[in-house]
């Protein structure tokens, strides 16, 4: 499915630099191929540390974490 954001704007550097310790951090706790609430809550709080949610951000945390969730590979630990 295509999904067409006319009005989105180009991510700056520091943009571009929050996606990619995001990354980093995703990875790290993604590792050991489970993922606990704590892990949830520190991954939230990185993508709300600079003050604005990106639509990239919410989408790489569904991409590594959620859908991996709901197909098996990730175990989730309450």
């Amino acid at each position: 499915m295509l999904i067409d954001r006319p009005n989105q704007k180009a991510l700056t550097n520091e943009d571009l630099e929050s996606l990619s310790k995001l990354k980093a951090l995703i990875d790290n706790v993604i590792a050991d191929g489970k993922v606990s609430k704590n892990d949830i809550e520190m991954i939230n709080c990185a993508i709300y540390s600079n003050g604005k949610v990106l639509i990239e951000e919410v989408t790489l945390l569904r991409q590594m974490v959620r859908d991996k969730i709901d197909c098996g590979l990730l175990i989730y630990e309450y």
